[in-house]
């Protein structure tokens, strides 16, 4: 067998995918190039043609002798069979309290009594080998809409919670501007709120301002703490923000963190005993990996945000604990119970003004190569890669998101934990969930550091879908994936079956002659929006904004801009019912309600409209493609959140809701 092959079989155990079906239907295939550069970064030697030869035997052993497959995915709360061709002494080891649960002898396939919710350990023994499989016992599906809202249709509005103006916030809007939003729709009869990623960017990366880019998703954004709400503390020398359209970042952050370390300095001295209780049992339910977190914090303060320049003996938090056994991280655990306080409060204020589901947030696809989640789970990572996508029709250029990505073997061998952990607090304060890129539960897009061509490479699916049903189950949050891109066959029917909620945006639904999918026949169980932050407004979409945006930016030429703008009214006049000619007497205003009001009678369980579409906002809050050239994520919304309660758009767009039966009243709590 040449060295090709030897490598072609290594791939095909690691996962490398050998070929894909691209944007214009062409098979791609996953060059040697590529196929080492993935291998290498799961953790494996394959540098000489003895290495790969070696590393092929030793994969194709471990094969051989494994009794079960690694992971092992039952029904929770009924007896299961586990297939086994072997006769083996088997125990189940509960995963919390560490205890022998079931126990026996099978001459065959395992048959295993009901077992509660968790991921377990199933231990084999046969002869004198000894295994370990991971038994995740889930829930058939995730929590559905009639479960969590008592309701099988409803409505919400998305903003994005930086830009929203109050008299509260010093420059981004907080979580007390979400409290209040939330109150103001719920009043009109919508479901849920929903908002951009709130996962801690880094305290020391004061330049990064992408909700998408965090340092770790497992915790949450300090820029969205009201400083009106922290107990036993009273701010004082509050400066007044200066009223302009755009957010400035540094000088928000000036002021905001010079006001919470005195506000900290206050709640040492002044906190009650049972405020200090609640703290200290926020601290010890986060555990060791609120610990590190809170030492990354305080390191990145003297050493700087990116800790692969960090000295050695603090690059890894085992070396970190020992080397800076006398950093004082209370500080940024205080901050993390902060957040997680006023996030939880703004939920429930949510559901009690009359919101079934409440809360509606975001689960970023990745954390930064330089931030606390990459450095928290370095043994777990995939190294010299990064996450991204080939080109389709969100990208047509690709997108390498700079993001880490998880070995699919590595995060196996620690029981997948630092994602449930991430999982775990996206769910804690909310009613529904959107997990961003949902493709890659199925299969990863990895691009090397080398230069060399991106790749995907296998997840191990049916393991993630049931880690999270099982989260979502124990949290009662519904789950949407967003499931846009190159879609692999049979992946929607699969996430679908497991209670998944897709993901429909108004503006990519096309039929092959390039007209708009009839709303009728938009799939029923999913979220539907007629776009989404990546995507101009509708008033933009009827302005040409975004082609505007490309020919300023010189991505395409004057030609092709009056192309674009032909083409974009005749999408226009397809949406609206009307000819070309007729769009002259209309306007974006009359596209939102024609938008809207087809949504609400759609077939789709929850309809997502966004705020600035209802206020009628022209600009996008973010320009794929764009890092400066556009102002992405630093729009503040034109309308304060008082004056939106009796804002026109609002009233009409909940009339459309109500109309057409999705203004219904909230379960009870």
């Amino acid at each position: 067998m040449n060295s090709d092959k030897v490598l072609a079989e290594i791939a095909g155990i690691c996962g490398v995918i050998p070929e894909f079906t691209d944007l214009g239907g062409a098979t791609r295939q996953t060059d040697p190039e590529t196929q080492r550069a993935l291998i290498r970064a799961t953790g494996l030697s394959i540098e000489t043609d003895g290495e790969l030869r070696e590393t092929l035997a030793e994969l194709q052993a471990q094969e051989a002798e494994r009794i079960l497959l690694r992971d092992v995915v039952i029904l929770a709360d009924q007896p299961q069979t586990v297939a086994c061709d072997r006769s083996v002494v088997w125990q189940v080891v509960l995963e919390e309290k560490g205890i022998v649960f079931a126990e026996g002898r099978s001459e065959g396939d395992i048959r295993l009594p009901a077992l509660p919710l968790g991921v377990h350990d199933l231990l084999i023994q046969s002869g004198i080998d000894t295994q370990h499989a991971t038994l995740i016992a889930a829930p058939l599906q995730t929590p559905s809409l009639r479960d969590v809202a008592g309701t099988d249709r409803t409505w919400g509005v998305v903003a994005a919670l930086y830009g929203l103006t109050s008299q509260h916030n010093l420059g981004v809007g907080n979580f007390e501007d979400l409290s209040n939003l939330g109150e103001v729709l719920g009043a009109t009869g919508a479901g849920f709120v929903g908002i951009n990623p709130v996962h801690v960017l880094g305290w020391a990366a004061e330049e990064t301002f992408s909700p998408y880019s965090p340092s770790h998703r497992g915790f949450l954004n300090s820029n969205h703490i009201s400083l009106d709400h922290i107990p036993h503390c009273a701010v004082h020398n509050r400066e007044q923000t200066t009223n302009t359209s755009f957010i400035d970042y540094f000088a928000f952050g000036q002021r905001q963190r010079a006001m919470l370390r005195a506000a900290f300095e206050e709640f040492q001295t002044q906190a009650s005993p049972e405020t200090r209780t609640a703290l200290a049992e926020f601290t010890r339910a986060g555990g060791q990996a609120l610990a590190d977190f809170a030492l990354f914090e305080t390191l990145s303060e003297t050493m700087g945000a990116d800790w692969r320049k960090w000295e050695h003996g603090f690059q890894t938090p085992n070396s970190a604990r020992t080397n800076a056994s006398d950093a004082d991280s209370s500080f940024h655990v205080w901050l993390q119970w902060l957040a997680a306080c006023q996030l939880e409060d703004a939920h429930k204020r949510c559901k009690n003004s009359g919101m079934g589901l409440g809360l509606y947030l975001d689960l970023a696809v990745g954390a930064r190569l330089d931030g606390a989640e990459a450095w928290g789970a370095a043994d777990c990572l995939a190294r010299g890669v990064s996450l991204g996508a080939p080109p389709d029709h969100l990208s047509p250029a690709g997108q390498n998101w700079q993001l880490a990505a998880y070995a699919p073997g590595k995060l196996a061998a620690q029981k997948y934990q630092p994602l449930r952990q991430i999982l775990r607090q996206a769910m804690r304060s909310c009613g529904v969930l959107r997990i961003d890129h949902a493709l890659g539960l199925n299969r990863s897009y990895w691009i090397p550091e080398n230069g060399a061509a991106g790749g995907y490479i296998r997840q191990p699916f049916q393991s993630l879908l049931a880690l999270i049903s099982l989260e979502a189950h124990l949290a009662g949050t519904v789950i949407v994936g967003e499931d846009l891109g190159l879609v692999p066959d049979g992946f929607r029917e699969k996430m679908a079956s497991r209670g998944f909620y897709g993901y429909t945006v108004v503006q990519y639904e096309k039929t092959e002659n390039d007209q708009f999918r009839k709303t009728e026949d938009l799939r029923p169980q999913t979220l539907a929006c007629f776009g989404t932050h990546d995507t101009p407004t509708i008033t933009g979409f009827w302005e040409a904004d975004d082609i505007d945006w490309w020919h300023r930016l010189g991505w395409i030429d004057t030609a092709a801009q009056a192309d674009e703008k032909t083409r974009r009214q005749s999408a226009i006049a397809n949406l609206m019912g009307v000819s070309v000619p007729e769009l002259n007497a209309l306007s974006s205003q009359d596209l939102a309600a024609r938008v809207h009001g087809n949504l609400a009678e759609g077939p789709t369980a929850l309809v997502a409209v966004q705020l600035d579409d209802v206020i009628g906002v022209r600009d996008a809050q973010n320009l794929p493609g764009t890092i400066d050239e556009h102002p992405n994520w630093r729009r503040k919304t034109p309308i304060s959140i008082p004056d939106l309660a009796h804002h026109r758009g609002l009233r009409h767009t909940a009339k459309a809701m109500a109309s057409s039966g999705r203004s219904i009243p909230a379960k009870t709590i």
